[in-house]
């Protein structure tokens, strides 16, 4: 065996806001890059841009510099062996006009510095603004290496005139994240479990609030019939909360069936929550991560679309969204849920063998930096 040699790698992406999807992809990057490199004999330190260095260093056990303060970033990039940009979706303009430009900003002056940069897995889009449509391809043709997390994503690359040969499409890198020794508090306190617990990750978009209400009388409906426990997990603190908290008001007691009502506040890391998300029997997802998670651990799952991304990674497993942000049908969905519940294991069993190969597909980005780095 040769002798272990150290790149240093810096990672940009929307690290430190305590995103619970997010910081399951930067986990899910640091532990490919470690596992791959320890197989190929290249020991990475990772350096992440954060807006909570100080949280990141103490979550992650790795070096981090402030996102927003340019002299710091550049320092790091300076003294790197590349940039990884991603994953997630960093180059979107839905949410705000100035996302892209930062994205942008950090790769460019990567590139300026003569450092490879390695796009890891992002769903690129909507970008509603043309004008950054030529940005987005200048900048991403000087990239070492483009992977995307879906086929809707290189599409628009390619729209943007990209050439379709050098984009790679992988799954999310959070399909190859695992839990570690994270156990959660309520799997060891609960272990008789007599109730089927139902997983339930719901966030703010509508604003009638039509999804949230939906979903409170499709769950009040579902404890009609049988006694559940609804575990709502919030992905974004607080906001999260705040909207679980709104369909458990909407609901009204649902005791009598003998359900439970729990929220789940403690599952900061990652891997913590995909351990809770493991130990539901069939989950209810708005973020897209909480599918994804349910992928992973190989629980049924049933999307409530907010965004095309939500389609687009159900489309990777054969499924539809039962409904969307704007139109939810409340009995729907308790019949969905009644019929995953009823079918656990059939559902395991058709998905298994699919979610296995983009377990291992989402390894590739991560493969392929290790392999540059050792060459160089």
């Amino acid at each position: 065996m040769g002798t272990t040699s150290q790149k240093t790698v810096v990672i940009s992406g929307y690290y430190g806001f305590r995103n619970s999807g997010d910081e399951a992809v930067l986990q899910s990057i640091l532990t490919a890059l470690e596992e791959r490199g320890k197989a190929a004999g290249v020991s990475i330190r990772p350096v992440v841009l954060s807006i909570d260095p100080e949280w990141t260093k103490a979550t992650y056990g790795v070096d981090a510099v402030h996102r927003m303060k340019l002299g710091e970033v550049r320092q790091a990039l300076k003294e790197s062996s590349g940039l990884i940009s991603g994953g997630g979706s960093l180059l979107q303009d839905a949410t705000s006009s100035k996302t892209i430009p930062y994205y942008l900003g950090v790769i460019k002056l990567a590139q300026w510095l003569k450092k490879p940069v390695f796009i890891y897995s992002q769903g690129i889009g909507p970008v509603n603004r043309k004008l950054f449509h030529p940005f987005i391809k200048s900048v991403f043709n000087q990239c070492e290496y483009i992977s995307v997390r879906d086929q809707e994503s290189a599409r628009l690359l390619e729209r943007m005139g990209l050439g379709w040969n050098r984009v790679q499409v992988v799954p999310d890198p959070v399909m190859g994240l695992t839990t570690g020794s994270k156990k959660p508090e309520s799997l060891q306190q609960d272990a008789e479990r007599p109730l089927p617990v139902i997983g339930i990750s719901v966030r703010y978009w509508d604003p009638e609030r039509r999804e949230l209400q939906a979903i409170a009388d499709g769950l009040s409906k579902l404890c009609q019939e049988q006694a559940v426990h609804l575990r709502f997990l919030p992905f974004h603190l607080p906001d999260d909360v705040k909207a679980s908290q709104e369909i458990i008001d909407r609901m009204g007691d649902v005791s009598a069936s003998g359900s439970v009502v729990s929220v789940c506040r403690d599952a900061v890391h990652p891997q913590e929550m995909l351990a809770e998300v493991g130990r539901c029997d069939v989950v209810i997802g708005m973020r897209l991560h909480s599918l994804i998670y349910a992928a992973n651990q190989l629980v049924p799952m049933i999307g409530v679309s907010y965004d095309p991304k939500i389609d687009n990674f159900l489309k990777r497993l054969d499924l539809e969204p039962v409904g969307t942000s704007a139109s939810l049908a409340p009995e729907a969905l308790k019949n969905e849920v009644s019929r995953l519940l009823s079918e656990n294991s059939l559902w395991q069993e058709a998905n298994r063998e699919r979610i296995a190969v983009l377990k291992e597909e989402a390894q590739a980005p991560a493969q392929h930096i290790i392999d540059f780095l050792q060459q160089q």
